[in-house]
C-alpha cells in the first residue's frame, strides 16, 4: 500500500504549487531543468489553468524572502529566475523575428545560437569557482537569469528599432 507525500511539483517559467501523491517510491521534489532552455524556436503557452502568481509560495517557499531559505530552496529559486527570464527573452525572439527582412532573420537566429552557447559556456564557469558545492546551482542559475535578462533587454531594443 503507497502512503501519501507532499511533492513540489514547479511548472516550469510559472511557479511551484504543493500537491499530494500516493506512491510506494519517494521522488525528488527538485525541478530538472536543461541548461540549454532557451530555444530559437517559437515556445508553445501554458494553459492558463497552470499559471500561478509571480511570487513562488509553496510549502514554505517563497522566493522573496531570501533570508528565510535554506540552500536547497535558494538553488530552486535561482532556477525559477532563470526560467521565468527565459521565458521573457523566447517571447522577445518571437516578437523581433516577424520583424525583420529575410536577410536578417536568418543573421539573428546565427547570433542567438552563438549567444546561447556564450552564456552556457560563461556560467559554467562562473559556477567553477563553486565546483562541486550546494551553491554551485545558485550561482549558475543566477548567471543564467541575469545574463537572459540583459539579452532580452537588447531583444526589446532591436524591437523598438524595427518598428521605426
Amino acid at each position: 500500500m503507497g502512503r501519501i507525500l507532499s511533492v513540489l511539483i514547479c511548472i516550469a517559467s510559472v511557479g511551484c504549487v504543493a500537491t499530494n501523491t500516493t506512491t510506494a517510491e519517494t521522488t525528488p521534489a527538485t525541478p530538472q531543468a536543461s541548461p540549454q532552455a532557451s530555444q530559437v524556436s517559437e515556445i508553445p503557452e501554458k494553459s492558463r489553468a497552470t499559471q500561478t502568481k509571480e511570487t513562488v509560495v509553496a510549502q514554505g517557499l517563497n522566493c522573496d524572502d531570501a533570508g528565510n531559505l535554506n540552500q536547497q530552496q535558494m538553488n530552486q529559486c535561482a532556477q525559477i529566475f532563470y526560467e521565468k527570464e527565459d521565458k521573457k527573452l523566447n517571447q522577445a525572439y518571437q516578437e523581433l523575428l516577424p520583424k525583420l527582412p529575410e536577410s536578417r532573420r536568418k543573421r539573428l537566429t546565427a547570433a542567438q545560437q552563438q549567444w546561447i552557447k556564450f552564456r552556457d559556456t560563461s556560467c559554467d564557469f562562473e559556477r567553477s569557482s563553486v565546483e562541486g558545492g550546494t551553491m554551485a546551482p545558485t550561482i549558475y542559475y543566477g548567471c543564467l537569469g541575469r545574463t537572459t535578462s540583459l539579452r532580452t533587454k537588447q531583444l526589446k531594443e532591436y524591437i523598438t528599432q524595427a518598428a521605426n
